[in-house]
């Protein structure tokens, strides 16, 4: 059995965007490709849309069991939006089970203008990054952003800074979230963590201790570390650490 949800606003494109089976018989730009999924670039009227589509619920027995990959992808994209987090707007998403188990899905967003990924313009030492100014403005979003969804028992489980967007206006966008989940107690305490290590990973590569210190600043609220905040950075740099 199928099911699928199509945004009001795009009621035009329900010939292409309306159906689980529509979607899947789209052609397009080939982005990416795995075992489990893949992503392709349309654009429709001047608008580009990224149409991801699965043919596996995710890894081991995850394939029959609980909350396919793609499912998880789009629930954690509207919990964003829920909890004022900017991210990219969901068009179209759905999936379908056959005698219980997951079968197929697909999620469509609209493309983010003028945005590019914090992982390449690290990549290609973008002048930007050497703005102070420019960096603190992101630097207070994403800081607000993480404190959003960690104050949420959430942690997006692969905080990456290929997983940012900053569009022309320096504003900045969360992608990309099928792994993220909701935690509690000390499995909790041990996702911060990898989270925070995840942005500070290049982080490290790109900016001045004094800024890395003063997004974790940003991030607790507070002006001045306190005992407990000197331990969780002990945590945060030595996360990786014979890991890699």
């Amino acid at each position: 059995m199928a099911s699928w949800f199509l945004a009001p606003d795009y009621g035009d494109l329900a010939v292409e965007f309306g159906s689980l089976e529509a979607v899947f018989a789209l052609q397009g730009e080939r982005l990416t490709k795995d075992p489990m999924s893949e992503v392709i670039l349309l654009e429709r009227a001047g608008v580009r849309y990224y149409v991801k589509r699965y043919w596996s619920g995710g890894k081991g027995l995850r394939r029959y069991l609980g909350r396919p990959r793609i499912k998880a992808e789009w629930q954690n994209l509207k919990y964003f939006a829920k909890w004022g987090i900017a991210t990219a707007p969901i068009v179209a998403y759905g999936l379908e089970r056959r005698w219980g188990c997951f079968e197929r899905g697909a999620l469509i967003t609209r493309e983010l203008i003028n945005t590019e990924d914090l992982g390449r313009m690290a990549r290609y030492d973008d002048p930007r990054l050497g703005d102070r100014q420019w960096v603190d403005v992101i630097s207070r979003q994403l800081a607000l952003a993480t404190r959003t969804l960690h104050g949420h028992r959430f942690t997006h489980n692969d905080l990456k800074w290929r997983n940012l967007l900053v569009n022309d206006r320096s504003e900045l966008f969360l992608i990309d979230c099928p792994g993220g989940s909701f935690w509690w107690g000390p499995a909790l305490r041990y996702r911060i963590v990898k989270d925070l290590a995840c942005l500070d990973k290049v982080g490290k590569q790109k900016l001045s201790q004094t800024q890395r210190l003063r997004f974790y600043l940003q991030y607790c609220g507070r002006v001045r570390l306190t005992a407990g905040d000197k331990r969780r950075i002990r945590q945060i740099v030595g996360f990786f650490e014979g890991r890699e």
